[in-house]
């Protein structure tokens, strides 16, 4: 996966298929300082992970096979993705930030921290 596909899609997150609770990581997350917390799936918009699936721009991943990572508070998922009439698979791991509310995704020599949306009123 080149680097600015990584860029673009921002990375995924999901959980076992079937499993519509929850997740740890579910939640909506600006792309960039100034994103639109309201818009999702675009540029200049935000990303969101809800019951198991990834949503970034122009793509959709469903998180798979997820292993908790040893001594850290983090997991590590296979990730399905679709979009732009491709499909692949990739390796993300995910986790919560020590002192604030959002989330950082790792790929394979790429990191990435989302600061979190403010849940609507």
């Amino acid at each position: 996966m080149s680097f600015l596909k990584v860029l673009r899609f921002g990375g995924l997150i999901a959980c076992v298929p079937g499993l519509l609770a929850a997740g740890p990581y579910d939640g909506v997350y600006k792309q960039a300082a100034n994103s639109e917390c309201s818009l999702v799936g675009v540029d200049g918009g935000s990303l969101e992970i809800k019951e198991g699936i990834f949503y970034g721009v122009e793509v959709e991943c469903r998180m798979t096979r997820p292993v908790n990572v040893v001594n850290m508070d983090a997991t590590l998922y296979t990730m399905q993705c679709s979009g732009e009439d491709q499909a692949w698979s990739e390796r993300a791991m995910m986790m919560k930030p020590a002192e604030n509310e959002g989330l950082i995704m790792i790929w394979d020599g790429y990191a990435f921290a989302y600061e979190a949306c403010e849940a609507p009123e």
